[in-house]
């Protein structure tokens, strides 16, 4: 006899009626990705520096016609509601009250990985090209560089992609989007080891 695994894709409206139900209180952080639940990985200090670092650096870069927002749902279709690490947004007037962003609110997005470092350049990269979000960050702690994904595009055998991909080392300074007098020097986010 043979058995069968069966998966069933949920909705975001069942996945809202699975939080409201408390559902994911004893789980980790949690992410609706093309209709399945994805655990978040744990994090570690490096990846808590980055975070930390970029937390502060942005927040004083940024005009006050944009958000920053950190670890928080944003909304790219009816299957889908990753929490990127960092998602740079455009004021909106209702200040995001009446849902979460959306691909035309957001400027760029930025995930910082290190043990998630192949679902991000994979699973996340694809997400976020179709979604047509026109810049995407991977904070590589790993290899101690910047990925800087542009020109999303759909790819002609199947899938979704970034035409371009820049990489920046710790040493450089990288351009914000859209804010071309404003750079920040990636050495102030990736860790020195002890």
């Amino acid at each position: 006899m043979t058995s069968t695994m069966t998966r069933r894709k949920i909705s975001l409206k069942e996945y809202y009626w699975l939080t409201e139900q408390g559902f994911f209180r004893e789980q980790p952080r949690v992410e609706l990705i093309k209709g399945e639940i994805i655990e978040m990985i744990a994090k570690g200090t490096a990846y808590t520096f980055c975070t930390m670092q970029l937390l502060r650096l942005l927040s004083a870069s940024l005009p006050e016609s944009l958000y920053l927002r950190c670890q928080d749902p944003i909304g790219l279709s009816a299957s889908s509601e990753p929490e990127p690490d960092f998602a740079i947004v455009r004021e909106r007037k209702d200040h995001y009250l009446s849902s979460h962003p959306t691909p035309a609110d957001i400027l760029w997005l930025i995930e910082i990985a290190d043990s998630s470092l192949n679902y991000d350049r994979d699973v996340k990269l694809a997400l976020y090209a179709e979604a047509q979000i026109p810049e995407y960050w991977i904070v590589n702690l790993l290899d101690r560089q910047l990925e800087v994904y542009s020109q999303p595009y759909a790819r002609s055998h199947q899938g979704f992609g970034y035409r371009q991909c820049l990489i920046y080392l710790p040493d450089q300074a990288v351009p914000l989007p859209s804010l071309p007098d404003l750079s920040l020097p990636l050495e102030l986010i990736f860790p020195v080891s002890a």
